[in-house]
């Protein structure tokens, strides 16, 4: 017989704390509310869980917003040990640090946005000097220093070296070098960072992008630890890579999945957290829990309450 716990009332009061207002939406029998609640105790469980590798998993277009915030206090607290993600992370990472992005809306009309030479994202307004252009100039100088003397270099030990030549804390990859944090992009060439990449190769035909040596990077760090868990935020090649590489060591011990997608279309994004206990990417008995919503308002919630604890 199921035990039966009554639905409590959330009853807000002035000076609550973000953990506070999460226990009580725990008890409140609130739909996506009490799914954040099991996401913040599985988070927990995981951060606190010794030997445990945390991975954080998210796409780039976070990182075009406040929540790149909330990505960097995971990185600076040491609650992320990998982060896999996609190119534009990297792109909007470094273009937020030398130009700010701004405000706009969903509204606007894209027609004269392109004519002015600004680009939408979502809500967020990216001028062509704050972006291409900008990312065109700082990097190729960057990328030929880097590989000055080589012919050949992984995603992350690039990632790495970009990331020690960023003195701005508000940096993604700044903190990333400085915490050791290996940040993965199986799809390098799918952003501006890429482009420039190959424009480098343009003069370099040697050039070589190793990701079998990402690859066996990843085997090195998921085989022999006791546990894992992720953080993973929208899906796309980044949500599959990380749970395929946990797959060869029988599974994700703990499992947080935010996203907006729909399940119905059989799309990998949309795919609950529990479907990959099927292909042995979750374990069976893993502490996980989807919840659907915009990230940027569950991810910050879930952060604070985590850093209450």
């Amino acid at each position: 017989m199921r035990e039966m716990v009554p639905v409590q009332d959330i009853v807000p009061r002035g000076g609550m704390s973000v953990r506070e207002m999460i226990d009580a939406m725990g008890s409140s029998g609130g739909f996506t509310a009490r799914k954040l609640y099991q996401a913040v105790e599985v988070a927990d469980r995981m951060m606190k869980s010794e030997g445990c590798l945390r991975f954080l998993s998210f796409p780039a277009c976070i990182m075009a917003t406040g929540t790149r915030g909330v990505l960097v206090e995971l990185v600076k607290r040491g609650m992320v040990d990998v982060i896999m993600t996609t190119c534009g992370t990297l792109d909007h990472d470094l273009a937020r640090t030398w130009k700010d992005y701004y405000h706009g809306d969903f509204n606007l009309d894209d027609a004269q946005l392109r004519h002015e030479g600004v680009n939408r994202l979502g809500n967020v307004l990216v001028p062509d000097e704050c972006y291409g252009e900008l990312l065109e100039e700082r990097l190729i100088p960057i990328f030929e220093e880097i590989l000055d003397g080589r012919s050949s270099i992984s995603t992350h030990e690039l990632i790495d070296e970009v990331g020690s030549r960023i003195d701005d804390e508000r940096s993604l990859l700044h903190w990333c070098h400085r915490m050791g944090v290996k940040v993965f992009v199986p799809g390098i060439t799918d952003g501006s960072f890429g482009a420039q990449l190959w424009m480098v190769y343009q003069n370099r035909r040697d050039l070589r992008i190793d990701l079998f040596a990402d690859e066996q990077a990843l085997s090195d760090l998921t085989f022999d630890v006791p546990e894992t868990g992720a953080i993973i935020v929208g899906g796309g090649i980044s949500k599959h890579h990380t749970i395929w590489w946990n797959q060869f060591r029988g599974g994700l011990d703990h499992a947080v999945y935010l996203t907006t997608d729909v399940e119905y279309d059989g799309s990998l994004s949309g795919a609950q957290i529990r479907e990959a206990v099927s292909w042995g990417k979750v374990k069976e008995t893993a502490y996980q829990v989807t919840v659907e919503g915009d990230a940027t308002i569950s991810l910050p919630l879930l952060v604070a309450a985590l850093l209450e604890e």
